[in-house]
């Protein structure tokens, strides 16, 4: 195909009447379409997202891009409230994708130590033996992985890469039903004690499933922390007299992408922070009807005096965007629900390995080196 030449006539005339030689002509997006870029209303059928590609105002002079230096400027991170399990933080000024990053990273890829194999010697109770294995697989392990190795099929293994722990309970006769608890659950620092098959060999020693050159409590790292369960409360069996339970139980390093026992949150998700807007005064019984129709006391009731009464955004962060509050013909037109496009509430549930500000910055160094071999690939 032939390129058509542009003539010195269609030159100047882009020039002189370019955007940045209009004075008439504001600079930027106009009001309505800035609020639709960074925010997506949610009418009463379904959410109205806005302009989604970055491009589409470059004519219009507003560069939506991300650049390396806006996001410096803009990027906070700001900690609503940290426990030992649970953290909620508000993250501004970044991607939908970032936050999901994060998400998914914290849920399948960040290790923990999980119980991988269950030697059963002994097992009268009522549930079976898969079964039971598989309960006791699930249960979280208090203890930093960042202290042991992956192992693999051809490793052996020791101290550094397998915790062990031993569970023997037994009911009495003509006793109550015996529950058995994660408490009983004890951690073997010197290795297994069950006796493995020698095949025959006549060394003086007896060969047990592990080989502990020393013991793990010896360590610094547990001299003064043993190891545990997260939770010593979780039911894993019911005994009836005279039934009875003995096993070992081998922890390794995992992570969540290989099998959920793994992963080590209970949840962690995100949303969108809700932004409500009145568009104008909601008074007297309309505002009673506004209080009334919101199930998370978004709104507020103000007295103005001489009897009147004025409804009021008390807390616009509880909103769940149930919409219950646009549902009523004679509101629908007076509230405005959107949420803030680059602005997320973080929650993250630790189940107990490690604390949740811990696993959220040992999700940023995973996420980090996910970045540094793109970057040395592509180099």
């Amino acid at each position: 195909m032939r390129r058509r030449m542009v003539s010195e006539e269609e030159k100047i005339f882009a020039k002189n009447f370019s955007i940045e030689n209009l004075p008439d002509v504001p600079a930027g997006l106009p009001p309505h379409l800035k609020l639709k870029k960074n925010r997506a209303a949610s009418k009463t059928q379904a959410p109205v997202d806005g302009i989604i590609y970055s491009a589409n105002n470059v004519s219009m002079g507003a560069e939506d891009s991300v650049k390396l230096d806006n996001f410096n400027e803009n990027f906070k991170v700001d900690v609503i409230s940290c426990t030992e399990t649970d953290m909620e933080f508000d993250m501004i000024g970044i991607d939908a994708a970032f936050a999901n990053a994060f998400r998914r990273i914290l849920i399948a890829e960040v290790p923990t130590m999980a119980i991988e194999k269950v030697l059963i010697a002994y097992n009268t109770s009522v549930i079976i033996d898969e079964v039971l294995a598989h309960r006791i697989g699930l249960i979280p392990i208090a203890a930093d992985p960042r202290l042991f190795e992956y192992i693999s099929g051809n490793d052996q293994p020791n101290e550094k890469n397998t915790i062990v722990f031993k569970l023997h309970v037994k009911c009495p006769e003509r006793q109550p039903r015996l529950s058995v608890l994660t408490d009983e659950l004890k951690w073997l620092p010197n290795g297994s004690e069950f006796l493995k098959e020698s095949g025959g060999s006549t060394s003086s020693k007896p060969k047990t499933y592990t080989s502990f050159s020393c013991s793990q409590d010896s360590l610094p790292e547990f001299a003064s922390n043993p190891i545990t369960p997260s939770h010593l409360d979780i039911l894993i069996a019911k005994l009836s007299p005279g039934q009875e339970i003995e096993l070992e139980a081998h922890a390794v390093k995992g992570i969540g992408k290989t099998h959920a026992k793994w992963s080590p949150v209970g949840t962690a998700w995100y949303r969108m922070l809700p932004e409500v807007v009145l568009r104008g005064e909601v008074e007297d019984e309309n505002a009673e009807r506004l209080v009334k129709a919101c199930p998370q006391n978004v709104f507020d009731i103000e007295d103005m005096g001489n009897g009147r009464k004025r409804a009021t955004v008390a807390q616009s962060r509880n909103c769940t965007m149930c919409k219950e509050c646009i549902r009523d013909h004679d509101l629908v037109d007076l509230v405005d629900l959107r949420t803030v496009k680059d602005h997320f509430i973080f929650k993250i549930e630790s189940t107990g390995s490690l604390p949740p500000d811990v696993l959220f910055t040992e999700a940023v160094k995973i996420l980090e080196d996910k970045c540094e071999r793109v970057i040395a690939d592509l180099s």
